[in-house]
């Protein structure tokens, strides 16, 4: 079986083909294919990593786009009855590797 492990969005992914992943949002249509940063792959007992694997891409296709649930959050300070409640829903994108 072979893995990558790829690099996109200041996050690192274990991946093998057929996968499908949610990563930070990626400037790419729906049904376009985009190439993601390796940092390793292993191929059964073989690993390789470094100068000759950071040149290679891995292949994937763009599935959808989507926004998480919500995270919510709480600001608050004792003694002065001040508090803040806020919210957030990150923006990602849907990829199936396709080829490593």
């Amino acid at each position: 079986m072979k893995l990558a492990v790829i690099k996109t969005g200041g996050k690192q992914y274990i991946v093998k083909e057929k996968d499908k992943i949610k990563v930070e949002k990626l400037k790419a249509e729906k049904g376009a294919k985009v190439e993601l940063d390796v940092l390793m792959v292993v191929d059964g007992d073989n690993i390789d990593f470094g100068a000759p694997v950071m040149d290679r891409k891995v292949e994937g296709l763009v599935l959808s786009e989507g926004r998480t649930r919500k995270v919510t959050g709480v600001k608050f300070k004792s003694k002065t009855r001040e508090h803040k409640t806020f919210g957030h829903r990150q923006i990602f994108t849907e990829v199936e590797i396709a080829k490593i």
